[in-house]
């Protein structure tokens, strides 16, 4: 058996004609649904970018214990496992945060990989002269962007811009092993994620509004409130549509390849992002300083298993979670079994008959809302006090997104935690912390406690008033976090019984 997981970053369920977007170029995405299963209540777990990866590794979710980090040495990997079980591993990536600190156990557990520089502030090229900074709509002027104004030099050419390198390698890697059985490869791009530096032929579908508009580009949205006008968002949009036009069109390569070589006999393909984008709707921008809204943790989700050939065409209705699923949904394609530490289930039933495996699926980031959703509401829980406490980090790999964890953090330690269910009898670091998520005097966290009822209020913009609603939901928590050996810290934090 073969298994192909394509992968985008900040990919938009939302600006996809597959889920009612009206004006978006998306052709090969719908191709992709005319032959795979299509999710509808698809959900995020832990976020942003490395922890919902680390989930991905593990099967289950991680936000409740650690910030952004590297896989732990007690840590089950899916690539690894079923390299370990002869299964060859190979991953195609130009996602940068790979070979960052907070990222660097996860791509050498893979049988072999291609690592494509170049995106966003990737430390690539060394330049000692310094280039000048676009001009924005939005100006910034951090480290990272200047780091990518020289990338671009060399990224802006069609053959080296990192997304086309990175499908070419993992179609190279289809066509080398097309002969060969037991294999798995993910194909991993960095895009749609910003900043949205695009080619001039992913605008085509958009001239019209590209002659109109005249003004500056607005490609790199910062994290916080939209300050900036109707006429900035809607370019924002534009500038996102057309980056995601080139990610469609990068799809459509793998979906010819599975034609000519007949793939879909015998191969499963996966198509996922690991979260969404605001791109001015709740009057933000980005992610990770807000409620996850729907724009943010609803996915596209789409499956293809060459075991249930009637699921082609077909929408599914159960609420999943690929970030947990989709490892022992790869297992027991390839003949194994989930370890007893993952959460996530076995999507095999669901593709084929739109089978239940959960009732609810919680989801998000370290220090901030835990939420939970059984498809129909969605309770966002926030802290209980303005200080956010008690809240501790659980590693045995202290680092952040791209540097270490500091002697003044590591000072805090006092003592080790016993172990966790799932940390093989090793105790951890507890490290205390007030983890600094996006958000400061200027754009305060929002975290506030609410309810939505996802059918009568789609947009979630009216919060309900439901106690019996809310204790509902406060108890399916509540059970949630025990069935993750939640630390107790984090009952206390979000004032619910344990």
């Amino acid at each position: 058996m073969r298994s192909v997981i394509v992968m985008f970053d900040s990919l938009n369920r939302h600006m996809l004609k597959n889920y009612d977007c009206d004006w978006t170029h998306t052709p090969n995405f719908q191709r992709l649904a005319a032959r795979t299963a299509t999710f509808d209540r698809s959900y995020v777990c832990s976020m942003p970018c490395m922890p919902a990866r680390r989930d991905l590794h593990t099967g289950r979710p991680n936000f409740l214990h650690r910030s952004w980090g590297p896989l732990e040495p007690f840590d089950d990997s899916v690539p690894e496992l079923l390299k370990n079980a002869g299964i060859h591993t190979h991953l195609s990536t130009d996602h940068q945060h790979y070979w960052e600190d907070g990222g660097g156990t996860y791509h050498t557990r893979f049988s072999t990989y291609d690592l494509i520089r170049g995106q966003e502030g990737d430390p690539w090229i060394g330049q000692v002269d310094k280039p000048a900074i676009p001009d924005r709509a939005i100006p910034r002027s951090e480290p990272m962007v200047l780091q990518d104004a020289i990338n671009r030099q060399e990224t802006q050419k069609p053959e080296k811009f990192p997304m086309h390198v990175t499908f070419d390698k993992g179609i190279e890697f289809i066509q080398r092993n097309q002969a060969a059985d037991d294999w798995m490869l993910q194909i991993e791009t960095f895009d749609p994620h910003e900043p949205f530096f695009s080619q001039e032929a992913f605008r085509a579908p958009y001239k019209a509004h590209f002659d109109q508009y005249g003004g500056k580009p607005v490609e790199w949205p910062p994290y916080r409130e939209v300050r900036e006008s109707a006429n900035i968002i809607e370019h924002a949009r534009h500038e996102y549509a057309s980056l995601m036009n080139g990610c469609d069109q990068r799809l459509g390569k793998v979906l010819d390849l599975f034609d000519e070589l007949n793939l879909w006999e015998d191969t499963m393909l996966i198509v996922c992002t690991d979260h969404g984008f605001m791109l001015g709707e709740h009057d933000c921008w980005a992610k990770c300083w807000a409620p996850f809204y729907n724009e943010i943790a609803n996915t596209p989700f789409f499956i293809w298993d060459p075991r249930s050939p009637s699921s082609a065409g077909t929408r599914r209705q159960a609420l999943v979670q690929p970030s947990i699923d989709i490892g022992p949904t790869l297992l027991g394609f390839h003949g194994l079994s989930p370890t007893d530490d993952m959460l996530g289930f076995d999507l095999e039933r669901t593709i084929a008959e739109d089978q239940q495996v959960r009732d609810y699926g919680i989801f998000g980031i370290f220090g901030g809302h835990v939420n939970i959703t059984d498809g129909h509401y969605v309770y966002m829980c926030g802290p209980a006090e303005a200080e956010n406490q008690p809240l501790n980090e659980y590693t045995l790999m202290p680092t952040h997104m791209n540097r270490r964890f500091s002697p003044e953090e590591l000072r805090q330690v006092k003592e080790l935690a016993p172990p966790f269910s799932f940390t093989k009898e090793c105790p951890t670091l507890m490290i205390p912390t007030s983890y600094g998520l996006p958000g400061n005097e200027d754009t305060p966290l929002r975290l506030p406690t609410q309810l939505f009822d996802l059918k009568s209020d789609p947009q979630q913009i009216m919060p309900l008033q439901n106690a019996a609603l809310e204790k509902q939901f406060r108890q399916a928590l509540s059970a949630e976090l025990q069935r993750c050996n939640a630390p107790v810290e984090q009952y206390q934090r979000l004032n619910l019984e344990p």
